[in-house]
């Protein structure tokens, strides 16, 4: 974990398997070139470039930057793989495999427990 991160309470309920309310999360409209990492712990994840709009109401992304920063699990009824921090261990959302080509990956992220950082 990052030295010194103050999570918010809602924060630490999504990390710890929750959910954000679907289009909430001010990341949902972000445009700008950068860096999505887990906000509890600062592991990069995911490139902007990699990010779509799924029309779902959470941001999300075709592809991690890094193979190893993501640990996927077994696919929950109708609910898609979770993916956690491969750092932290933190909930981050769930992999779908409806998304665009050529990975055919949709990771729908809780935009509350990611950090932009801009380029």
């Amino acid at each position: 974990m990052e030295k010194n991160v103050k999570l918010t309470k809602s924060q630490e309920r999504v990390l710890g398997g929750g959910t954000e309310r679907a289009f909430s999360s001010d990341l949902l409209e972000e445009k700008r070139n950068g860096t999505y990492s887990c906000a509890q712990c600062g592991n990069e994840l995911f490139a902007s470039d990699t990010k779509f709009d799924s029309g779902t109401g959470w941001p999300s992304f075709s592809d991690v930057m890094k193979n190893d920063a993501l640990k996927v699990g077994m696919n929950v009824l109708g609910m898609g793989a979770e993916v956690k921090c491969a750092k932290c261990s933190g909930h981050l959302g769930h992999l779908f495999k409806d998304g665009p080509k050529p990975t055919g990956k949709r990771f729908c992220i809780n935009g509350e427990v990611l950090k932009f950082a801009k380029k």
